[in-house]
């Protein structure tokens, strides 16, 4: 299956566990992809003790899950892209969408 994971909250626990599910799904051999848009794209960022986000993605990365984020929503808020949140456009977010056979926002 081709999952498509769309996050756009910086709250800890809620992007902790879409993040849990792209590293579930990557286990059972799925083709997973997670677009970061609007505040999400600063998920990552999101320092907490409990919902470790960055560690959750970093272990994401490793199991070849593909990590992107919008471009206009980092530039909005000063950011450049990095190796855990990409610059992405809207046109790699609408492929990501026709191509998956599921997609799961949060």
């Amino acid at each position: 299956m081709k999952l498509a994971i769309v996050i756009s909250v910086t709250e800890p626990e809620t992007a902790w566990n879409a993040l849990r599910l792209g590293n579930f799904a990557r286990k059972q051999n799925d083709e997973v992809s997670v677009f970061f848009m609007g505040p999400g794209v600063d998920a990552v960022e999101t320092a907490n003790e409990r919902f470790k986000v960055k560690e959750q993605a970093e272990e994401f990365l490793q199991q070849g899950g593909k990590l992107l984020a919008c471009g206009t929503c980092l530039k909005v808020r000063n950011r450049a892209g990095s190796e855990v949140c990409p610059l992405s456009s809207m046109k790699d977010l609408y492929e990501l969408v026709r191509d998956s056979d599921r997609v799961v926002t949060f």
